[in-house]
């Protein structure tokens, strides 16, 4: 290319009106083809660019740097750094990565994550609940859906029977025989 032009390299790189006039197809061999010959083309024209697109993070939200920090309902931005089978983990700046299961990935059922969410992609999440025995964070990516409250538990001790719970009217009633062979036992006793 650059005896074709007549020039050196150093003349070349960073200009782009020089390479404007050369046939690029005049280049293509066995061993470069013509994406190849274009990539060389472009290096010369735009040294050192780079051809990923602009990453961008994740702006974390201020006062919010521990888990202690975390309370539900909260709404966060934060970048997916996994997606699994079961869901994607979300780093929202608690240095802890919390679970968005697939269930709460999107309003519509959802086969697989990764028709979703993709690692480094930035979403929205809202915090369902923390555990902080288990350091755990579930969240949600369905910003309409409100957190659950979370009820605390009877005092019971441990090892000690449950309370009695109020059961239905229907519950209570007794079971009528369905179909014909049940009413036949029922006639000779056995049920």
């Amino acid at each position: 290319m650059l005896a074709d032009i007549q020039r050196k390299l150093v003349d070349v790189v960073g200009k782009p009106d020089m390479l404007k006039s050369l046939t690029l197809e005049k280049y293509v061999d066995d061993r470069f083809g013509l994406p190849t010959v274009r990539d060389i083309v472009r290096e010369l024209e735009k040294p050192g660019r780079d051809p990923r697109p602009e990453f961008k993070t994740a702006s974390f939200r201020d006062g919010i740097e521990k888990l202690t920090d975390l309370e539900p309902g909260m709404v966060l931005e934060g970048t997916v750094t996994n997606v699994a089978a079961f869901g994607a983990f979300v780093d929202i700046g608690v240095h802890q990565d919390g679970l968005v299961h697939i269930s709460q990935l999107s309003d519509k059922f959802v086969k697989d994550p990764r028709e979703v969410v993709s690692p480094g992609d930035r979403v929205q999440a809202k915090v369902l609940a923390v555990n902080l025995d288990r350091k755990q964070i579930s969240l949600t990516l369905r910003l309409s859906e409100e957190a659950p409250v979370r009820r605390p538990k009877a005092d019971v001790a441990p090892g000690s029977p449950l309370p009695d719970r109020p059961r239905p009217a229907e519950a209570k009633a007794e079971l009528k025989p369905v179909d014909r062979r049940w009413a036949g036992l029922e006639k000779l006793g056995k049920r």
